[in-house]
């Protein structure tokens, strides 16, 4: 067995991991060992080097991915964006507004006109972003311009903050206040002095209530519109607010137009690239007479004044077409007031006047119709056999049922009557006859009258072409004994025979009533507008007669009471309008209302009797007999009108 010497150091040929040579109770490296390891391992700082390399090359790589990537997003996703952004700072797209169409009457008169006024005002985009930089630019504007700072808050805070449409702080500056401003502003382009067109009513108080007026848009009415689909407004536009400027708004207004304009980086408007022109609004030719109008409206304001009365209606209509001839509220207002923005002070004193010259009494009030009403019924009872014009009744003073007495306005009655002399001297005791009957004779009766009076166009809305009607009322037995619990008696149809109890129509729905005796039973739209015109005054359009109803009676019934309505001019309560050159028809009424006997003034009337070209209704309320006070304001019309 071979002996190892431990003191011994045995050659290591051998290359790898090191070799270990055990000496007593410890282990030592070769230098072979050692030789190899200097020779062909990293060292330790070798090693960390090459982490570091391969940390920064991970970090540089990450890096390049993130760079390519974030170009990438701006070059194709984002750079439309960018370049529509840049785009808008160059050029900015202005709305052109387009030129209100104007109101002319029948005879090419104009009723209204544009005006041109200054504004001045801001560009929201145009000033400073920061809102303290912002805030101190108003207050310099402010200063300058001798405007408080609000003005400037209130209107940018209906706008946005990127707006560039024009934000109006002061409007209606004539020409020297806008030079003055337009000369301090010259080198601020976020501040503008711009022409903006204003209404100008021509016709004073006398055509208010139609023509109605324009003014800023509300943010109620922006609401509205902003959300529509054919969207064309901006929101420092004005709006047609009542009367023919609201009805017809669509029309008159026009299309807006646009133009694309190079801006500068100061933001100053260097030329107008591209524009698409607004197209102007149409203009309205209406069926009015404007001298008619005029001359009606002063009559019966007049009439007003002078017996203490509240107010008064007119209304005239052309029988063959249904067309509006005069349409007078009295009293009224001044529409221009409105245009520029009404006072305070001025509205309250218009809401709180007792004569209501805001309320559109034409359409809107609603009157018992008196006497009026008679010869609607009168074409009832002929229509339908219930009398002849030969039948008649015994008018002994009134009629009485048990306890109740129901008068006739003479006491002691009026005799023998027919028809005839039944409307000419307005005989409530045959029409009590041919409306309720009595033990002899059977009238009518409600449900038959209501039918007529609505056929006739009582009870409803007309259809005019203004805002704001209303239906008057057609009581009637289900009604009575819903609402007040009672029966319908005979008493009640008595009442509603002579225009009395719960019966309530329109001065509009009064000449359309008439009308329709004129032409023999053809029931009419009432209508104001007669054709729309376009920018160069050729007609675009015009507005046919709308028949609402036909032959609603026979042709012989309205001729009979035709011819008792003109006796009434002959020999009766409307013998006042004997002497005017063409021959008049026409029926006076007097309306009780209310709990002290009090009284409303009516007539009714056509002229010529035969082929009719003007109806007239007429109320004042509270003025007493018609034939006193409603009468001469109807007689004013006819004598104009008969001399053209």
């Amino acid at each position: 067995m071979v002996q190892l010497n431990p003191f011994e150091i045995l050659p290591n040929t051998h290359l790898g991991k090191p070799k270990l040579v055990k000496t007593f109770k410890s282990y030592e490296f070769s230098d072979e060992t050692l030789e190899a390891q200097r020779t062909d391992s990293p060292t330790l700082k070798q090693q960390i080097q090459g982490k570091r390399l391969k940390v920064i090359s991970w970090i540089f790589a990450f890096l390049l991915c993130l760079l390519t990537y974030r170009v990438f997003w701006l070059q194709l996703v984002k750079g439309s964006e960018y370049r529509r952004s840049a785009e808008n700072n160059r050029i900015r797209i202005s709305s052109i507004p387009p030129v209100r169409g104007v109101i002319y009457d029948k005879n090419g008169k104009s009723l209204v006109e544009n005006i041109a006024e200054f504004s001045f005002g801001v560009i929201p985009a145009d000033l400073k972003n920061e809102s303290d930089a912002r805030a101190q630019q108003l207050s310099a504007f402010a200063e300058t311009a001798g405007i408080p700072v609000a003005e400037f808050e209130k209107v940018l805070v209906e706008k946005k903050a990127n707006s560039t449409e024009f934000a109006v702080v002061k409007e209606h500056l004539d020409y020297a206040q806008a030079m003055k401003l337009k000369i301090l502003f010259k080198n601020e382009p976020a501040v503008k002095v711009e022409i903006m067109p204003r209404r100008h009513y021509l016709g004073g108080e006398a055509f208010s209530q139609i023509l109605g007026y324009t003014g800023k848009i509300s943010e109620t009415e922006w609401d509205d519109i902003k959300n529509s689909e054919d969207n064309d407004y901006q929101m420092n536009e004005v709006i047609g607010k009542t009367g023919l400027e609201a009805v017809y708004e669509r029309q008159m207004r026009g299309i807006s137009g646009k133009a694309s304009i190079e801006v500068n980086a100061e933001r100053r408007e260097q030329k107008v690239l591209a524009a698409e022109e607004a197209v102007p609004g149409q203009n309205l030719v209406l069926h009015l007479d404007s001298e008619l109008q005029k001359l009606l409206y002063k009559k019966a304001n007049a009439t007003v004044k002078a017996l203490r009365t509240t107010g008064a209606a007119v209304v005239a209509l052309d029988p063959q077409t249904g067309g509006v001839l005069a349409m007078v509220n009295a009293p009224s207002y001044d529409n221009n007031d409105f245009v520029s923005g009404i006072s305070s002070s001025l509205y309250e004193q218009l809401i709180t006047d007792s004569h209501k010259p805001l309320f559109p009494r034409a359409v809107a009030g609603e009157y018992p119709s008196g006497s009026t009403i008679k010869p609607l019924f009168a074409v009832a009872a002929l229509d339908q056999g219930i009398v002849t014009p030969q039948t008649t009744v015994l008018s002994t003073g009134g009629i009485k049922i048990d306890k109740w007495f129901f008068p006739d306005w003479r006491p002691g009655g009026h005799g023998v009557t027919n028809i005839y002399k039944a409307i000419a001297d307005s005989v409530n005791t045959y029409f009590y006859t041919i409306g309720g009957g009595t033990e002899n004779f059977d009238g009518l009766g409600i449900d038959r009258m209501t039918q007529y009076a609505r056929t006739f166009g009582l009870g409803g809305q007309t259809g005019l072409d203004l805002p704001g009607e209303r239906p008057g009322f057609l009581p009637s037995k289900a009604w009575k004994e819903q609402t007040k619990g009672e029966a319908w008696y005979i008493g009640d149809t008595y009442h509603f025979a002579i225009g009395q109890g719960d019966l309530l129509v329109t001065p509009v729905q009064m000449a359309l009533m008439t009308a329709t005796i004129a032409n023999g039973g053809t029931v009419f739209k009432p209508h104001l507008v007669a054709a729309f015109q376009d920018s160069a005054k050729k007609i675009s359009k015009t507005i046919e007669p709308e028949i609402i109803r036909k032959q609603i009676a026979k042709p012989e019934a309205f001729q009979v009471v035709r011819d008792a309505m003109r006796q009434a001019v002959t020999s009766g309560s409307a013998s006042r309008l004997q002497s005017i050159s063409q021959p008049v028809c026409g029926k006076t009424g007097t309306a009780q209302f209310g709990n002290q006997n009090k009284t409303h003034a009516w007539f009714i009337g056509f002229a010529p009797c035969t082929n009719a070209s003007i109806a007239i209704a007429v109320i004042v309320e509270g003025g007493g007999e018609g034939h006193a006070a409603a009468l001469p304001i109807a007689e004013s019309g006819f004598k104009y009108w008969l001399k053209k």
